[in-house]
Formats: structure tokens, C-alpha cells, sequence
């Protein structure tokens, strides 16, 4: 797939609630294809609400987003989401669907019938064994769940990939190994990659570039090396500072 065609681009994105209150207010930003983002801030800053405006699960007040220069409301809503995968925190698999047939939803519903070798494929990209296709959500772990989330959203091939808070609920050490599995298929399948985390550590990590929000607004746009040098600005520092002051603190208990 072009990078053109897996590029996202926020024209004057608002999202207004009952009262007036904006959730994300006038962002103006543009993914481009291939690019890993992460998008930062404190709880309420507007950026699952941004994130949430590409697959139409939230529709913007005003402004418009785009996917490949065409506005994401132009075709119906079932073919887009087919074209971007979602991931979130809570994974969603369905308790009474064994992991292959909760892999295998969304080529069920574009028609595939015959997937038994598509779901094995995926769950390889996912590193879990082709047999866990017969088990059912409750026999696996938090980590394995999750990983069976991506396999799912990555069953028909999206071009961009969208992550909201997909590591939150998961212990340090699981945490750590799906962000780097998921840094490696982002580079292996050549995604366009929008994550939501509230880790720092996490964003300037895994991400190529690092959109920190506050208030609904974009109010720094940096790589993760301008981050750490101190040219985001104010909000940016202090996400930032968080990290810092640990890996100081570890430092210091080493020596």
C-alpha cells in the first residue's frame, strides 16, 4: 500500500460536548504514512477523542479528517474500519468465541469463509502458537489476550493501525515485550501507527514522533531525541521529567 494512502491528516479537528465543553479543540496535524505516533498527555486532554475521530467511532463537531487525502466519511463505516486496525486497553474479545473465531471476525464479515491458514499466519506475526487458534479467551493471559487483539485487528491487512491505551492493563514485563513486538510488525508491515498512552517513557520509546495534547490542543510536535533535549516546551518537560527523575533515582540505588 503507497504511504499516501495510509497518511492521516486532521483539518481544524473539534469535538464539542453537551455545555460547550471541548474535548479536542482545533487540531490541525498531519501522519504521515509509515510513521510511528504517539499521542501524550494527561487524563482529559482530547487524546483518545482525536484518535477515535479516524475509525468514526467519534465524529468531529467540526473539521474533518482524512486517510489518503479522502475524508473518512466518504465511504460507509464497515469498508473504512476495515482499512484501520484498532487496539484498546480492555482488548474486547468475546468470552464465548474461541481466539481463532474472534481473530477471524473481520474476515468473516468481508466474506471469507476458508480462513484456518490466515488465522494461523496471524497468530505467528503475534508470536503465539498456531494451536491456541481452539482455546478460548479465559485460558490465556492478559498479555496473550492483548496479543490476540492485534492479530484481530491486523486480519485484513490494514494499512494504519490505531492504539488506544493498548498496554495499560497489562504488568511491567508483559508491557515491555508487546511494546517491542508491536514496534517490530509496525516496521515489518510498514503501518501507519497512532498510539495513545499516557507513559512518556512508553511514547519516546516506541514512537518516531511524539504529539503531546493538553486542553484538547496539540502543544508539542517532536521527535523523541527534541523531547528529551528540552524542546518541547513546558508541557513536555514536565511528562517528560517523569522518566528522568526515575531513571536518576535507579542510578542512584545502583550506586
Amino acid at each position: 500500500m503507497p504511504e499516501q494512502s495510509r497518511t492521516v491528516t486532521f483539518k481544524n479537528v473539534s469535538k464539542r460536548y453537551a455545555g460547550g465543553v471541548a474535548a479536542v479543540d482545533g487540531v490541525s496535524v498531519e501522519v504521515a504514512g509509515g510513521s510511528f505516533v504517539a499521542l501524550v498527555g494527561a487524563s482529559g486532554s482530547g487524546k483518545s477523542t482525536l484518535l477515535k475521530t479516524v475509525n468514526r467511532l467519534i465524529e468531529p463537531s467540526e473539521g474533518e479528517v482524512l486517510v489518503g487525502g479522502v475524508a473518512v466519511g466518504a465511504e460507509p463505516v464497515h469498508l473504512l474500519r476495515r482499512r484501520i486496525g484498532y487496539v484498546f486497553q480492555n482488548v474486547g474479545l468475546f468470552p464465548h468465541m474461541t481466539v481463532g473465531e474472534n481473530v477471524a471476525i473481520g474476515l468473516r464479515l468481508a466474506g471469507e469463509k476458508d480462513n484456518a491458514a490466515r488465522i494461523a499466519e496471524l497468530l505467528d506475526l503475534v508470536e503465539l502458537p498456531a494451536e491456541m487458534a481452539a482455546r478460548f479467551p479465559d485460558a490465556l493471559s492478559g498479555g496473550q489476550r492483548q496479543r490476540v487483539g492485534v492479530a484481530r485487528a491486523l486480519a485484513c491487512a490494514p494499512g494504519i493501525m490505531l492504539m488506544d491505551e493498548p498496554f495499560g492493563a497489562l504488568d511491567p514485563v508483559t508491557r515491555d515485550a508487546l511494546g517491542k513486538a508491536i514496534r517490530a510488525l509496525h516496521d515489518r508491515l510498514g503501518l501507519t501507527t497512532i498510539m495513545v498512552t499516557h507513559d512518556m517513557a512508553e511514547a519516546l520509546l516506541l514512537a518516531d514522533r511524539v504529539l503531546v495534547m493538553a486542553g484538547g490542543k496539540i502543544v508539542a510536535d517532536a521527535t523523541p531525541r527534541d523531547l528529551i533535549a528540552g524542546k518541547g516546551g513546558a508541557a513536555a518537560d514536565a511528562l517528560v521529567a517523569v522518566p528522568r527523575e526515575q531513571a536518576h533515582r535507579l542510578k542512584e540505588l545502583e550506586g
